[in-house]
């Protein structure tokens, strides 16, 4: 049996290359997949659906999709909180917004996801999956509003791991280093590639803790760093 046979996910952040390679692993795993993203998504397959224009930063957009997802499909099992974005700037020269925008993309959007998915991850005894960094365990120069929100990721997780413990919802993140993207590839032109994280790697470990073979594990920031 595929580790989510007959399974409703969701994934956040559909658009980029994490969320899609997640939507295409975890269709492979036999689930039924929901990709959110605010961009127009334009991946198409059987047992995906896309919903776009979703601002995940505000509460009832958000809240309104996760209701149309449950009125459609009747649960929702698993979510995968990949949406969120980097930047890297010094705190002498960086844009003093940064820190918000850093805070609203990457903390805002995971925790308005998981308050208007807990009632039916209640109900499924489902599963939350965010994406923290590997980064924000020691942030390097330039990393400051960047690891500073992933700090609030990995707090976030393990917060809300506590408050599920005795509702059967298993909340973990998973701490990748630098992911093979080719935004990364193009800024970092002289690393080797081959040391990183693939977003397929990286989506094989999103589905086994969304599966119900991690039914013991909660709480867990897990890093996925290759070999960085």
């Amino acid at each position: 049996m595929a580790l989510l046979d007959g399974k409703v996910i969701v994934v956040t952040g559909a658009k980029g290359n994490l969320g899609a390679a997640m939507i295409s692993t975890a269709l492979s795993e036999g689930a039924t997949v929901i990709g959110l993203d605010y961009a127009q998504i334009d991946f198409q397959a059987d047992k995906f659906e896309g919903f776009s224009g979703v601002d995940l930063t505000d509460v009832e957009a958000t809240t309104a999709a996760f209701a149309q997802i449950h009125t459609k499909y009747g649960r929702v099992d698993g979510l995968a909180n990949i949406a969120g974005g980097f930047c890297w700037q010094t705190l002498a020269d960086g844009e003093p917004n940064s820190w918000d925008k850093m805070f609203r993309i990457n903390v805002v959007t995971a925790s308005n996801a998981c308050r208007a998915a807990l009632p039916a991850l209640i109900k499924a005894a489902g599963k939350i999956v965010n994406i923290g960094a590997a980064g924000a365990t020691k942030a390097g120069a330039g990393f400051g509003p960047y690891a500073a929100s992933k700090a609030g990721v990995a707090k976030l997780t393990e917060s809300l791991a506590e408050e599920c413990k005795t509702q059967n919802v298993c909340v973990n993140a998973v701490l990748p280093s630098v992911i093979d993207t080719p935004l990364n590839r193009s800024d970092m032109p002289d690393a080797d590639f081959s040391s990183w994280v693939s977003p397929q790697q990286l989506s094989d470990v999103l589905c086994f803790l969304l599966s119900s073979k991690a039914d013991s594990i909660t709480g867990a920031l897990l890093p996925v760093t290759g070999r960085v």
